[in-house]
């Protein structure tokens, strides 16, 4: 059984094998928009669905305060923000993950401590029907993309994330982000910043995994894959930060 010694232990090799470094960010430098990335029941409110948590966690609790306290903030300095919406048709399957945040069913609506955002005229609300919400913003007819035409239209320089999970949907938005910038699809945009206690992702040890008849792929330890999403993100080119001024 893995126990919370060898965690600690695999994470301390981690950091000296594949450091994490966070510093703070000043939003104030530059024009900033902010990303909520999937804070929906169906991942984020424990009971609410086949991928929340089961019970309270302390990760995602800390996700949803830092996420609620940073939007207030952004409001109240008129900075633009966008909250991307898992939600999918009923009986439309996204493999790996078993059915979860369909339409109507409330696992995709807003966690109740940002439901505030639904009639903030700063705030808008995005929904998307894959994991990644650069891809998800994408008009299938058209090819237009919105996130693109957000951060153009208000000429942003730079972008904080949060949400869940930090080593999939957050992560896979960042990259993407990151390699448009860098193809100059978004010419003002120079920083993409991962506001690290804004983020979290889930619990599954390779134990419980094994116990529910899933294959030894589905482990998914919380704050080793945690760091790897971190890392992957740093590694890319995002800015990490542990905080904001």
């Amino acid at each position: 059984m893995t126990t919370g010694a060898s965690v600690d232990a695999t994470l301390d090799r981690l950091q000296t094998q594949l450091p994490v470094s966070a510093g703070t960010f000043d939003t104030a430098s530059c024009r900033t928009g902010l990303v909520i990335v999937d804070e929906v029941n169906g991942f984020a409110t424990a009971g609410a669905g086949a991928l929340a948590p089961q019970t309270a966690n302390a990760q995602v609790s800390r996700m949803v305060e830092e996420t609620d306290r940073l939007a207030r903030d952004f409001v109240a300095r008129n900075l633009p923000i966008v909250a991307l919406l898992d939600t999918h048709e009923p009986g439309k399957p996204e493999p790996p993950y078993p059915p979860h945040c369909e339409k109507g069913s409330g696992e995709e609506e807003l966690v109740p401590q940002l439901k505030w955002l639904e009639n903030c005229p700063q705030a808008t609300l995005l929904r998307k029907d894959c994991i990644n919400g650069f891809v998800g913003a994408t008009e299938v007819a058209t090819g237009e993309n919105w996130m693109i035409h957000w951060v153009n239209d208000r000429a942003l320089e730079a972008i904080v994330v949060v949400g869940i999970c930090t080593d999939i949907c957050v992560m896979d938005f960042v990259l993407t982000l990151l390699s448009a910038r860098n193809h100059r699809m978004m010419p003002t945009l120079r920083h993409i910043v991962v506001y690290e206690p804004g983020c979290a992702t889930y619990d599954l040890p390779k134990e419980t995994a094994l116990a529910l008849g899933l294959p030894e792929t589905a482990a998914h330890p919380q704050e080793l894959t945690h760091h790897l999403g971190l890392y992957f993100m740093a590694s890319r080119g995002a800015i990490l930060a542990s905080a904001l001024d």
